[in-house]
């Protein structure tokens, strides 16, 4: 028990001083109000204890293994959504354009619909290709009273030089173009994850649609979105970028780092 509780246990043990005899209810009055006083003091004396244990609590060894361990859960959480996704989705064996044709060829309406959409593929030479065959053939930055800012692709491989130079609070878009060939590509979809000092500050899934066979490359357009702005924005990130289709087959996986910045780089 520390001093302070033990004074103030003296205290209300401590035999009162000797005074004049007083009637009966004024006695029991006195007695209350000292038992009241004597509680009071020690649940002050209690807390300031409490207080004082929690001062000295050192951190236990299993938060120190959770904090040691968060980088790792945060890393292994892209690859849990993946797996999660691809055992969500069920689909059946993939059909050539050729097949599909000819399961309902003795149905004109159901034939030119199915035409319809296939658009500008030529019926004439689609084969019996089961896996579709799509190439990013572009990707370009948009913002607002600015230059298109056309990206090489691939990005050079492991390096540590920013790909591209973002100015904070500002609007962007991004277009793709992409060519697909073989057979219709499902789902196809773009996935980004971006980390910020090893710790994942933001994850998009845009879905782009689904495609069939042409010869002209098809053209797609982000909603706009807008970088962040303030000190603790600026900065060096890191990424991932993904294209996939419902099939989980990845057809561009491409790391790179970027730059946040006070301002647009300046124009060579």
């Amino acid at each position: 028990m520390s001093s302070a509780a033990v004074s103030a246990a003296s205290s209300c043990s401590a035999k009162p001083k000797e005074e004049l005899p007083l009637p009966k209810q004024e006695r029991e009055m006195e007695q209350e109000r000292r038992a009241e006083e004597c509680s009071s003091t020690a649940a002050a004396v209690s807390d300031q204890e409490e207080r004082l244990k929690m001062v000295d609590r050192k951190p236990s060894e299993a938060s120190l293994c959770a904090t040691a361990n968060e980088e790792e859960e945060t890393e292994e959480e892209d690859d849990d959504e993946e797996a999660a996704a691809k055992d969500a989705i069920e689909l059946g064996p993939r059909v050539s354009i050729k097949e599909q044709l000819d399961k309902d060829k003795d149905d004109e309406s159901l034939r030119r619909w199915k035409e319809q959409l296939l658009g500008s593929v030529d019926l004439s030479s689609v084969g019996e290709t089961l896996e579709p065959d799509v190439k990013i053939t572009g990707l370009s930055i948009l913002s607002p009273g600015r230059p298109d800012m056309v990206l090489p692709l691939p990005p050079e491989p492991k390096s540590k030089e920013p790909w591209f130079t973002l100015k904070e609070g500002s609007a962007y878009r991004l277009k793709f173009t992409f060519a697909v060939a073989g057979n219709i590509v499902s789902g196809l979809c773009y996935t980004n994850t971006v980390w910020k000092t090893g710790i994942r500050v933001d994850s998009t899934k845009e879905m782009l649609g689904t495609f069939s066979p042409q010869a002209q490359p098809y053209t797609y357009l982000t909603p706009e979105e807008a970088t962040p702005s303030g000190i603790f924005a600026r900065g060096s990130y890191s990424a991932r970028t993904k294209f996939l289709d419902d099939y989980r087959k990845c057809y561009l996986e491409m790391d790179y780092n970027f730059d946040i910045r006070r301002d647009w780089p300046s124009s060579r």
